[in-house]
């Protein structure tokens, strides 16, 4: 059952950007475990079930990032992430597809709802459903964006794929898109009630999740 980070997580995760070796990793392996590695799995478990409780009929998947890096992929970093995350999305939908994801690191803790690296095509997808019902869209970005918190996230393209409203705009115009909610290292993360945050939510942005899902299952 998770119970809340501590401190301890942060102050390890602080220390390991300025030791990122191998040598010193084995030497602080247990108390990774104890502070950050453990908690963080009980976390990721207890948000998937109760996400599963809230929205039924679905078939979450969970995947939850390890502290090594990929080998094949360091470029000069060291071995091991200076945070962590879990992400969850639907079996069976495109692939990569829309979902919902929270990270830690040693300065803060984050979580939102959105695309997943998309394909180029995918969002064109997304934008060709926008431009067909702009006013029911519209209507579900007013009601996503007066979520507590949370903002719009997502690399702008530098030349406008077009215009339709600004309200519109602002989501259209993006290279990926998703709403996410950023706090710093402390507050909710240190308390038993997180998963129940996370998961009530990843309920709340299940609207833009499913206009997602359905753009990027078309084809085209």
């Amino acid at each position: 059952m998770f119970t809340g980070f501590t401190k301890e997580a942060s102050d390890f995760l602080w220390e390991l950007a300025f030791n990122n070796e191998r040598p010193w990793f084995r030497a602080h392996k247990e108390q990774y475990e104890r502070c950050l590695g453990t908690p963080f799995k009980e976390l990721a478990l207890e948000t998937a079930r109760l996400v599963e409780a809230r929205i039924r009929g679905r078939d979450w998947q969970l995947h939850i990032s390890r502290i090594y890096r990929d080998a094949r992929r360091l470029f000069g970093r060291g071995p091991f992430k200076d945070h962590l995350w879990f992400s969850l999305h639907q079996a069976g939908g495109p692939e990569p597809g829309p979902g919902f994801w929270f990270e830690v690191n040693a300065a803060a803790f984050l979580w939102g709802g959105g695309t997943f690296d998309p394909e180029p095509r995918q969002m064109e997808n997304y934008r060709r459903r926008i431009a067909a019902h702009p006013a029911a869209f519209e209507r579900m970005a007013r009601s996503l964006e007066a979520l507590e918190g949370f903002a719009l996230i997502g690399d702008e393209y530098k030349r406008p794929k077009g215009s339709l409203s600004p309200e519109i705009d602002r989501w259209y115009n993006r290279k990926w898109v998703g709403l996410e909610q950023r706090q710093d290292f402390g507050g909710a993360l240190l308390t038993p009630e997180l998963p129940a945050l996370l998961a009530r939510d990843f309920e709340a942005l299940l609207p833009l999740h499913d206009f997602l899902l359905e753009a990027m299952k078309q084809e085209g």
